[in-house]
């Protein structure tokens, strides 16, 4: 129901096709975060013509509001938001992680910030929520711990983490949808042994995907690179490869340069409700003095920005004034900019000049 097909490689560096029953996406590609059915500001036609090709989904916020079961009525996310392209939907692992939970070896017990009304997430529940919500690939719940953590606190995220990631699997296999797969989770922080004994766990488990997770989560940026190639070396390679919740340009490309194929990311679509906006100088902030008689476009090097017609100050000006069509064109111009850098990826990878465009990006965001 998945593959994996590397088309060109550069050092470690790859791009690739995954392929679905839905349809296929090139790979190294970046995943804009639709947390509760949409990316804030934008549509699902918008998505289309920005040339999304997957859009994740949040299962702890869909399941508490509307409910997996009323999406599952309206004949599952994609009929819901209206979207023909993929949708990958996480366990809900990371948000539940976030409200300090009770956790058990049965699962995580946490408050609805809704209504504080009281939830039980476990493994399979977690399985049975995605099944409901019809997602193309699906999310094992894992634990996330806070960097830093004790090491104790680190070891037995990652064997919670497996222990759950086998009872998930065998979950996904008796009850999910032939159309859905599958991806494991590895931990173990920035300790390169956990890193490595987590993968070996989850591969010997077995799914259509593995996924990185718990970086980024209040680690310096050098400090995790070294664990996340440890972890990607023990992943298998016709498999895709999915570092979690990172989305910043330069951290994406030296995760390329390991091995890493999916990227997600509240980032860009953050920064620009707070008027930042990505570009070939770097990142530029709108409600900056300097921008108010600007009139050159946010990037003259972004071919097609969707918000290239109107001037740095005209942008400014909506955002000093409150107008939500300024974030909605930032949103628009972020996502737009980093699918670019995808793009851009992929064509140095297929060329064998990967270093080269590793340094170029580095010389403008490694500052």
């Amino acid at each position: 129901m998945l593959s994996f097909t590397e088309t060109a490689r550069s050092g470690a560096a790859r791009a690739g096709e995954v392929r679905t029953l839905r349809g296929s996406f090139a790979t190294p590609t970046f995943m804009p975060v639709g947390t509760r059915g949409a990316v804030r500001t934008l549509t699902s036609a918008d998505l289309e013509a920005l040339g999304a090709a997957v859009v994740l989904a949040n299962t702890y916020h869909l399941m508490l509001r509307p409910g997996a079961e009323l999406i599952a009525e309206r004949g599952g996310l994609h009929r819901f938001m209206d979207w023909s392209g993929h949708v990958l939907t996480d366990s809900g692992g990371y948000q539940v992680m976030s409200l300090e939970p009770k956790l058990s070896d049965e699962g995580a017990t946490f408050r609805s910030t809704y209504d504080g009304s009281t939830h039980t997430l476990t493994p399979e529940r977690a399985v049975e929520v995605q099944a409901q919500l019809g997602s193309d690939i699906a999310m094992a719940l894992d634990v996330c711990p806070p960097l830093p953590s004790p090491r104790p606190v680190v070891e037995s995220a990652v064997e919670r983490t497996a222990d759950w990631a086998a009872r998930a699997r065998a979950a996904h296999l008796s009850a999910a949808p032939r159309t859905q797969v599958q991806f494991g989770i590895v931990q173990g922080g920035v300790d390169v042994d956990l890193r490595r004994a987590s993968a070996a766990r989850t591969v010997e488990i077995g799914f259509e995907g593995y996924a990185v997770g718990g970086l980024s989560v209040g680690e310096e940026r050098h400090e995790r690179l070294e664990p996340m190639q440890a972890a990607v070396e023990m992943l298998p390679a016709d498999r895709p490869r999915y570092l979690m919740g990172v989305g910043d340009p330069l951290s994406i490309i030296e995760a390329v340069s390991v091995g890493i194929d999916m990227f997600d990311c509240v980032l860009p679509t953050r920064l620009a409700r707070h008027g930042t906006v990505l570009t070939s100088e770097g990142r530029l902030n709108l409600t900056n003095a300097r921008f108010a008689r600007d009139d050159g476009p946010l990037d003259e090097a972004l071919a097609g920005d969707p918000a290239g017609r109107w001037s740095r100050a005209y942008l400014r000006h909506l955002l000093m004034v409150g107008e939500t069509a300024a974030t909605r064109l930032l949103t628009l111009h972020n996502l737009a900019w980093l699918f670019d850098l995808m793009e851009a990826t992929r064509r140095a990878v297929a060329a064998g000049r990967f270093e080269a465009h590793t340094a170029a990006v580095r010389a403008v965001w490694d500052r």
